[in-house]
């Protein structure tokens, strides 16, 4: 018999509720089984198991907020399991289905061309959402980007048939407060950046776009996440956590993503693995984050355990952005928006489409001589954009 605890969803997490349970005592459970919704201060996540066995009693009620730690549910190893006697009657829930998407791309006839205004086509991009699943209500069907928002919410709608609360924006500021406060408080961060020649990453991309229809063409930012997660394998001192006062280097690069939600606020979970994902398998990777990001179906592993951290906020005009260390990670990378700049080439200015990228490290797990070498590992890796 094992307890089946409320995890910890990050440094800004101290307790949460059980809003729904997908499971009821006596059902089989696998390792990576999700069980039960929980909602934090930063919304409502799926909660998974990590080990096999029988879910023989539920603990805690839905509606019941307990802290981290707390156990939820009892798992039995063993091939049968009853409700216990001691059960209380509101704990046992109904088995609840699966979520599924609720926008399932129709198929559309040989050779018909998809029509989609650019601002319909980078929202689709944006969001996860697969412009041929979206009905167009402009002129001659044409997708509009308030097609492409309405097909996000049927989603969300769908999502289960579950009313769930969602994130207060003043409980999720608040949140994000707390555990920046303790990051500068108790992290010795050091900040260094670098500019970066994007020519040849930039000429890359718009060819292989050029061969792609609209809804698989890659965005810069699996570019710079690539690289970035290539770079992690050459100086893996960034790669990692604080522990106990060590730091715990991880062989995996699992790298979190920065997401702005609707009504303030943002997550980071994690793309796990990202250094051995094609940059195809990334932009779906991001795609779907976001997605389920802002429709609160994100799983607890996502939140738990990204390695190392990505604020891209170029799309949103900044230059440049230092950013602050999630802990327990040991780092943070940072890359503004990609804008024309004077550079020295064979003893002549020219004018280079440059984005500026930074690191933040722990100063009690490395120093700026591997944060350096990160970031020209980063450059080198964007200098030769058909390798990634």
């Amino acid at each position: 018999m094992s307890d089946f605890c409320m995890p910890s969803l990050g440094a800004d997490m101290e307790k949460g509720t059980v809003v729904e349970w997908l499971k009821k005592p006596g059902d089989r459970i696998a390792k990576g089984d999700v069980v039960a919704v929980v909602e934090t201060q930063k919304g409502s996540f799926e909660v998974e198991v990590f080990e096999d066995g029988v879910l023989s009693e539920i603990v805690v009620a839905v509606g019941t907020e307990v802290p981290v730690g707390a156990v939820l549910a009892r798992i039995d190893s063993g091939e049968v399991a009853t409700v216990p006697a001691s059960a209380p009657p509101q704990a046992v829930m109904p088995s609840m289905p699966a979520f599924k998407p609720a926008v399932v791309p129709p198929p559309r006839p040989a050779g018909e061309r998809l029509r989609l205004s650019p601002a319909a086509a980078r929202r689709a991009a944006e969001l996860g959402v697969d412009p041929r699943g979206v009905v167009g209500s402009g002129q001659g069907g044409a997708i509009t980007l308030a097609d492409v928002e309405a097909a996000v919410a049927k989603t969300a709608r769908a999502a289960g048939g579950k009313t769930r609360r969602g994130f207060d924006p003043a409980a999720m500021r608040q949140a994000i407060a707390g555990a920046m406060a303790r990051s500068k408080r108790e992290i010795p961060h050091y900040y260094l950046g670098l500019p970066i020649d994007m020519d040849r990453a930039l000429k890359w991309l718009a060819a292989e776009n050029a061969r792609r229809d609209i809804e698989n063409r890659l965005l810069v930012g699996v570019l710079l996440l690539k690289a970035t997660a290539l770079a992690l394998k050459d100086v893996p001192e960034l790669n990692g956590f604080w522990i106990d006062g060590e730091p715990r280097l991880s062989s995996a690069v699992h790298v979190g993503w920065a997401i702005s939600l609707r009504g303030g606020g943002l997550m980071a979970p994690a793309i796990h693995d990202a250094d051995g994902k094609t940059v195809d398998q990334l932009m779906a990777a991001l795609r779907d984050l976001v997605v389920r990001a802002r429709t609160a179906r994100l799983r607890g592993s996502e939140m738990t355990d990204p390695t190392v951290t990505i604020t891209s906020l170029g799309e949103r005009g900044a230059e440049r952005v230092y950013g602050v260390i999630y802990p327990p990670q040991l780092a943070i990378v940072g890359f503004g928006a990609v804008r024309p700049a004077p550079a020295v080439l064979d003893g002549a200015v020219a004018v280079r489409p440059t984005v500026y990228a930074t690191v933040s490290g722990d100063h009690r797990a490395s120093d700026g001589v591997s944060g350096s070498r990160l970031l020209v590992a980063i450059d080198s890796r964007l200098q030769a954009p058909e390798a990634l």
